[in-house]
């Protein structure tokens, strides 16, 4: 038989080193990229700050401190500038908004920034995150749109490069899109008292044929369809998205996911729905939890259902988070069923189920061509089951699992043993390759590779408690380890 193997996970088993670090290669206690834990947090609040009309001092002189000089006039700042900054020249500091200081020694420099803090004056000392109590960002000038980007000081030139990115994403003809927008504000507000309503014309408007007529350069043509929106009916019914959160990494939500996670009015979700996902939701969007384990659900699945139409039927646009796919055992079909029965609008957005997340993250194939021209060793299908267990025991046809092919058990560690003796007895070679994946899709993925027989007697003690998935069939042997290049490895091959 073959030995209980524990594969290690992928941040035990990836320790190489990889340019901006990769989600497999976080040791504990560290996080991505290896960045210490407390880099992750926000370390400046963004602010942007209106100069219009205010004094605010340079220092220096060369081509940073005109450049500074230069833009703080742009956004309407009073522009007061001196070379240098003595013992004597507190004085200009005086009804100060901002210092920014460049190309100065560095004792002035040191003094400007002493002084300033002093007074509670905002001071920026270029190049010197020390001596500053602000930092400028990269920024995106779309008048009056305006995007900034920073990386608080840790990787400017990485700050550089993302701003060329949206640079090339956001045309000049957003700015004046959001003059357009700014134009009918106060009409918007007048008609459409309510902020939910009003939020979702405007989204309509602004991402359909009025953002798409500015766009082509036809601005008199943006404007009457910005008119005709305004004095149209607007549509007051609501819609439920039934949406995958896949397993729980936020960069493998779907596009569609996403988007509609930053329009929501609304969010329902589940325990297994991650708050690095979470985090992808419009920060002002309703959350509510219907968070759900292993016979222990905070709200039964029939009223999950009537707060999905009520929430349909007084007008909002919601969002039904749940792990993995929808309809994959996640009782997103009589959630679609009892909001059609009560004819409130819903779509389904698929989400990247566990069975592939586990299989990808862990090298498993869940099927295979075989090998040589008779395609000996040929895995051609692959079936879903859960592990639920009924009275006890598991309701599955195990004389057609038994036959090949890859078996993926969701919520498969409690039923382990139910599974094991059902397949054995059906007929399924004992030494047949398992394993057991734990948090399948995230960066603390962990597998137990072996036969049912080692999995069911090591995989309890083995268990950290996370969701936990079984594959059992010959492609689980053809387990491949990720390898990924080193900084200077030659990849080019023959040529």
């Amino acid at each position: 038989m073959a030995s209980l193997t524990p594969a290690l996970s992928r941040r035990e088993r990836e320790q190489q080193p990889v340019l901006f670090g990769h989600p497999g290669q976080i040791p504990d206690g560290a996080c991505l990229g290896g960045v210490e834990p407390q880099l992750r947090r926000m370390q400046y609040f963004p602010i942007f700050l209106s100069l219009t009309g205010r004094r605010v001092l340079v220092i220096g002189e060369g081509e940073a401190a005109e450049r500074k000089a230069g833009a703080l006039r742009r956004a309407g700042g009073l522009v007061a500038t001196a070379p240098r900054f003595g013992a004597g020249d507190a004085g200009l500091l005086d009804d100060c908004a901002l210092v920014i200081g460049a190309d100065a020694p560095d004792d002035e420099l040191q003094a400007l920034s002493a002084a300033a803090q002093a007074r509670g004056i905002p001071v920026n000392i270029v190049d010197k995150p020390s001596l500053c109590s602000y930092i400028t960002p990269s920024v995106i000038d779309r008048a009056p749109l305006s995007i900034a980007v920073s990386s608080g000081g840790a990787a400017p030139v990485l700050a550089r490069l993302l701003r060329a990115r949206i640079e090339a994403m956001v045309p000049p003809a957003f700015g004046r899109l959001a003059a357009l927008a700014d134009r009918y504000k106060d009409e918007f507000r007048r008609r459409l008292p309510e902020v939910a309503l009003r939020r979702r014309v405007l989204e309509q408007a602004l991402g359909g044929r009025v953002a798409d007529l500015m766009l082509a350069g036809d601005d008199a043509a943006a404007d009457r369809e910005m008119q005709r929106v305004l004095q149209g009916e607007p549509d007051r019914a609501g819609i439920v998205y039934l949406v995958g959160a896949g397993p729980g990494a936020a960069d493998l939500l779907t596009l569609r996911a996403q988007r509609l996670m930053g329009e929501a009015d609304v969010i329902v979700h589940d325990r297994l729905v991650t708050q690095d996902v979470l985090d992808m939701a419009r920060r002002d969007a309703d959350r509510i939890s219907v968070g759900k384990s292993k016979s222990n659900h905070s709200l039964p699945q029939d009223e999950i259902n009537a707060l999905l139409v009520r929430l349909g039927q007084e007008g909002r646009k919601v969002v039904r988070l749940k792990g993995g796919d929808p309809f994959v055992f996640g009782r997103g079909g009589e959630e679609a069923a009892a909001l059609a029965a009560a004819g409130v609008a819903f779509e389904v957005v698929p989400g990247v189920t566990a069975a592939l997340a586990c299989a990808a993250g862990a090298g498993i194939p869940l099927t295979h061509r075989g090998d040589g021209a008779a395609g000996d060793g040929a895995v051609r299908t692959l079936t879903l089951a859960t592990g639920h267990l009924v009275d006890g025991a598991l309701d599955l046809d195990f004389g057609i699992l038994a036959r090949g092919g890859t078996l993926a058990v969701y919520m498969g560690l409690d039923s382990l043993p139910a599974l094991r003796d059902g397949l054995l007895a059906a007929g399924l070679d004992p030494g047949t390759p398992a394993a057991l994946v734990e948090r399948g899709g995230r960066a603390d993925q962990r597998e137990l590779m072996g036969t049912l027989d080692e999995l069911v007697a090591g995989g309890r003690a083995w268990s950290t408690g996370g969701p936990t998935l079984a594959l059992v069939g010959a492609a689980v042997g053809r387990q491949v380890r990720r390898h990924l290049p080193q900084p200077g490895q030659d990849l080019s091959g023959p040529v």
